[in-house]
């Protein structure tokens, strides 16, 4: 796995060892974020938080800061993980752009700031995407990745949704 674009381009992605983790492939995520730097209703990158739910390598949230965004908060609960996105952080010179959080994304503290974009790649077919998405503010943008054949969740706004292999991609907005 590698950085798609940005500053960072080309760097290699440091993962968790073992099969616990399931990182977004990089064409899913090169179409994400091409998405996200074209749609009509995206808020774009520049300048923006960014939230990783279930980060798992942080590989989404790696590719958003390196595409601009301003900080990003990586949540996941797996000590190789954690261990993995740290490792990023420190070798990619992210300093206090990047912050780890040992949590579950499905109870997540209130935040001193909203987030402008959040993104979340729970396990397949355990219902936690629609958990953590309760747990985000109104007004954010939030790109989940979830089996190809699982609905999206009722009660927020779909902006769009693309299919990438195994995968699908919803865009919501949150309400």
């Amino acid at each position: 796995m590698r950085i798609v674009a940005g500053d960072l381009r080309g760097r290699p992605i440091r993962t968790p060892a073992g099969v616990d983790t399931r990182p977004t492939s990089d064409r899913a995520r090169e179409g994400i974020f091409n998405i996200l730097q074209h749609a009509p209703w995206s808020p774009g990158l520049e300048g923006k938080r960014v939230i990783d739910l279930f980060a798992g390598s942080g590989a989404t949230g790696l590719e958003a800061l390196s595409r601009g965004a301003a900080e990003c908060l990586f949540v996941e609960t797996a000590g190789a993980a954690m261990e993995a996105i740290r490792a990023n952080i420190e070798a990619f010179r992210l300093g206090s752009r990047a912050r780890v959080l040992r949590t579950d994304a499905t109870r997540l503290p209130k935040a001193s700031q909203a987030f402008d974009i959040a993104f979340l790649d729970p396990p397949y077919g355990k219902g936690l995407g629609e958990a953590a998405l309760a747990s985000l503010a109104p007004g954010v943008v939030a790109v989940l990745e979830l089996g190809a054949d699982e609905p999206a969740p009722a009660g927020h706004e779909v902006l769009d949704e693309r299919r990438y292999g195994k995968a699908r991609i919803w865009f919501l907005l949150i309400r």
